[in-house]
């Protein structure tokens, strides 16, 4: 007989819950023969009573469960589960291994987990394996804080990593919190003061470090998740079993407090179990052909859409389900404001991995009540080729996407390519050619320039080719085409010539991405000239490549300024924050863009044109603004228009000026008493009327 009392239990809700007296556990498993119940008393320990559920009571329809008496918030556990080891049937049941719960809370054993052990097949792992915890998630205190519910239009995007924020000496968190939640809630006023209005968290899903071509390194991003609900445990100050949930919970509230919202970069496309050859962790051995997409010809392969080994099968019901209410779990639960789906376009494909947006889980997640109102971004492609930048917009009503073509164009005009002028100019005007639906939201195009995976800003403009050399992979992992530049030399120089150019062109996307019409997102660390000195894919690099240096602060505080300033000027602005597409033809009502060349209304877009100019107006707001790119090796002269209302021309911005002369202030804004203005080399410039 075993420790503590039991009784048939629920199939509803999945996973633990606690209830009045015990705890309720579910497990789905369609094809399971047995399934065992383990409790434990120590993450690396053997367990204290294992309970075997029998299927006559303990099973309806494929949901296994059972109520324990007795137990209940912070008791460990996890699942046994007996069935068919026929690979070539989709079947890989491995009853020597122990499971993690798919609605796991909480995991520990994150420091003993051998993946390579969890790989051999018929091999006991118990106390080398991941364990779930029971969490009662109903008594934390959120002190009255709730959603800000911050607009796409006044949305400025910081794409950041919990831990290498934080992670140097140099930062001024102290030792203990470095890289971690807590860590990161003593920079909250950093990034208030920068003009932050939300985070986007790369993956704090709970995954494993150890999924990683090398083995000397560290998956270091995140994309290898193993758990859906639960806040990865290495970036937890607190070591308690509840400690990640409470301190995350923490960070949450703090941001909130703050005004800041939470995004969460959500990998529902793939897990760490990888392929034939990867580990058996959870899904895999609870049931494997239900919870990934297989090779009809050969159900022993999977199908690798995601370039990780495995495509999670989405759009099964059950599957589906586990998607839907992990997305709940984090907003009603833990508060977070939005997600960004890596690789999104696979959640679009069914059951036989077929693109079918439209009847896709992604619709149900737009369409779910519990989920409206936060940001949902499509990262709109996969690993596979199917791009669909354009459809998740053009086909919803709330999903915002990242917009690639935006980075990729601006990239080629600042760089000084050929035929760049038009795209740059569609992309300005919210990639109208790409987002055709007449009546969509505009700043549901997310702009970057940079992001986590690439270059950083300051090495788009220092290297012509990545450097991954230190992933340990002959330097073939990583995108070869980057749209970069070095302008003279491969990275760091002591020319002053060539980095006072490189400064220019930072300043210069940063000018670009500030003031196109859409909604931005900054790369972590960029407004400061972060480097990883040329890697493209630091997704193994836990370590001073990809951390940022806080003491790139100090030595790029003009840069620091001109990026501050930028964003909080165009929030001061409602020609940066309207809802609907500016017009491009004057009009005496609603904003509009008016587009220029190096002479008023004759805008040059010819494939050899490297320059583009457009009056931004406002009417009813009394707002005017001329900006000016000049993507040329030489310099330009511009017509200027005249002002409404007996008003002049004062410069803001003239990126080719020595810091604290790049950037003004609009009541120190410089005056512009000529019609024309030359704009320098590889220049941006921006004037006001006032």
């Amino acid at each position: 007989m075993g420790k503590h009392r039991t009784s048939p239990g629920n199939t509803y809700p999945l996973g633990a819950r606690v209830e009045e007296g015990g705890v309720n556990f579910s497990l789905f498993s369609k094809h399971a023969e047995r399934v065992e119940l383990l409790l434990f008393d120590e993450p690396d320990g053997e367990p204290t009573e294992v309970i075997s559920l029998d299927p006559k009571v303990n099973k309806t329809y494929h949901y296994w469960h059972v109520f324990v008496h007795g137990i209940g918030s912070g008791q460990i556990y996890a699942y046994r589960v007996y069935g068919p080891y026929q690979p070539e049937k989709g079947h890989r049941f491995d009853g020597s291994k122990v499971l993690l719960d798919p609605y796991a809370k909480a995991v520990v054993g994150t420091e003993i987990f051998d993946r390579e052990l969890a790989k051999r097949y018929g091999v006991d792992n118990c106390r080398q394996s991941l364990k779930a915890v029971v969490v009662d998630t109903r008594n934390y205190d959120w002190e009255g804080t709730t959603h800000p519910r911050i607009p796409f239009s006044k949305t400025v995007i910081y794409e950041m990593h919990v831990a290498g924020f934080t992670k140097r000496e140099n930062s001024g968190v102290s030792k203990e919190k470095r890289g971690t939640y807590a860590g990161l809630m003593e920079k909250i006023p950093y990034l208030k003061d920068l003009g932050i209005t939300a985070v986007e968290l790369l993956p704090i899903h709970q995954f494993d470090v150890k999924d990683v071509v090398n083995p000397q390194l560290e998956n270091y991003w995140g994309y290898s998740t193993i758990s859906f609900f639960a806040p990865h445990r290495q970036y937890s100050y607190d070591k308690s079993i509840m400690g990640p949930i409470n301190e995350f919970r923490d960070l949450v509230k703090a941001f909130h407090k703050a005004g800041i919202e939470v995004i969460l970069d959500v990998v529902f496309n793939h897990t760490s179990e990888g392929d034939e050859r990867g580990p058996t962790v959870s899904f895999k051995g609870i049931d494997n052909s239900i919870y990934y997409l297989l090779d009809e010809k050969n159900p022993a392969k999977y199908k690798n859409y995601s370039g990780c080994g495995n495509t999670f099968r989405a759009n099964h019901p059950v599957a589906r389900n586990l998607i839907i209410d992990s997305l709940r779990y984090w907003v009603s639960e833990m508060h977070v404001d939005g997600f960004r789906f890596d690789l999104a376009s696979i959640l679009g494909r069914d059951l036989l991995g077929e693109p079918k947006l439209i009847t896709s889980v992604l619709a149900q997640i737009e369409a779910d009540p519990v989920l409206a109102g936060t940001k949902l971004i499509a990262e709109a492609w996969d690993a596979a080729g199917l791009y669909q930048v354009g459809e998740f917009i053009n086909h919803s009503d709330w999903f915002a996407e990242w917009n690639g073509p935006f980075r990729d164009d601006v990239r080629r005009f600042v760089r000084g390519d050929n035929g760049t002028v038009r795209n740059l100019a569609a992309r300005i005007l919210s990639s109208s050619d790409i987002y055709t639906r007449p009546d969509r939201e505009p700043n549901r195009s997310i702009h970057f320039i940079t992001c986590h995976d690439g270059f950083t800003l300051a090495d788009l403009v220092s290297y012509s080719r990545k450097h991954n050399e230190a992933n340990g992979e002959n330097n073939r992992d990583g995108c070869n085409e980057n749209y970069s530049s070095n302008y003279g030399v491969e990275g760091p120089t002591t020319d002053s010539h060539i980095n006072t150019l490189r400064l220019r062109q930072m300043k210069n996307f940063w000018t670009i991405l500030l003031l196109a019409q859409g909604t931005p997102m900054i790369n972590m660390g960029d407004e400061m000239g972060r480097t990883q000195w040329g890697n493209n894919n630091a997704y193994c690099q836990n370590n001073e490549i990809s951390w940022v240096n806080w003491d790139d602060l100090k030595r790029n505080q003009g840069l620091f300024r001109f990026a501050r300033g930028l964003i909080h000027f165009i929030q001061s602005q409602d020609l940066f924050q309207q809802e609907k597409l500016l017009k491009t033809e004057e009009n005496s009502e609603e904003p509009y863009l008016i587009w220029h060349g190096v002479k008023l209304y004759q805008p040059d877009w010819s494939d050899y044109s490297h320059s583009i100019a457009f009056t931004l107006h406002h009417p009813k707001k009394g707002e005017f603004l001329h900006v000016i790119f000049n993507a040329y090796w030489e310099s330009l002269q511009f017509q200027l228009p005249t002002p409404p209302h007996g008003k002049k021309l004062y410069r803001l911005v003239d990126t080719s000026a020595p810091s604290p002369h790049d950037f003004y202030e609009v009541d120190k804004a410089i005056p512009v008493d000529s019609d024309y203005y030359l704009v320098h080399d590889r220049t941006c410039v921006v004037l006001i009327a006032k």
